[in-house]
């Protein structure tokens, strides 16, 4: 047997069987209090819509607090998953219903946390959502402060009316979303 690599291949068409469910794009109901809209379109490395991705979500509660024991702070207890998993469509749009979370108390910004699957993609890709209205907790937060502008604002999802917000993901070449390694 040999120690050599051999070569790494892609998956693809994306398997999506058992990832998706009715109402996974659903954090929170669509008429719950602080209900937001976060959608956006999913495109490769030419700028064209990536129709077999998937997006997922993990967040803070609007406390910043996870009702999980690995919290440093120990689980809130309030039942919010603070999950979410919405499927691309033939156009590359996706959409999650959440809460804003608060801040998580040690100088990072309000953020989601998100996890990109697609076909080409060997792993995941792991990005975070910020908020516009959040520029004095953005300026500080260690992750966007340590970015040149031009790529930060990669991060920054853009106002789309009444409780809604657009955070669209390019994956490569112009305008590429900047991608944290985990």
């Amino acid at each position: 047997m040999s120690d050599l690599l051999t070569p790494s291949q892609t998956v693809g068409p994306f398997l999506s069987i058992g990832l998706t469910w009715m109402h996974g794009h659903l954090v929170v109901a669509e008429d719950a209090p602080g209900a937001i809209r976060i959608s956006g379109v999913l495109r490769d490395g030419e700028g064209a819509p990536v129709t077999d991705g998937m997006i997922e979500t993990w967040q803070a509660d609007p406390d910043g607090r996870f009702d999980h024991p690995d919290d440093p702070r120990g689980a809130s207890g309030s039942g919010f998953e603070g999950f979410g998993r919405c499927a691309t469509d033939g156009e590359g749009r996706y959409e999650i219903v959440t809460v804003k979370p608060g801040a998580l108390g040690d100088g990072q910004a309000p953020h989601i946390d998100v996890s990109v699957f697609a076909r080409g993609l060997l792993d995941r890709v792991v990005t975070r959502i910020y908020f516009p209205d959040e520029a004095a907790a953005n300026a500080a937060d260690p992750l966007l402060s340590a970015l040149p502008p031009e790529r930060a604002a990669t991060l920054v999802a853009q106002p789309a009316g009444e409780g809604a917000l657009r955070f669209d993901i390019r994956l490569q070449g112009d305008g590429e979303t900047v991608f944290l390694q985990v």
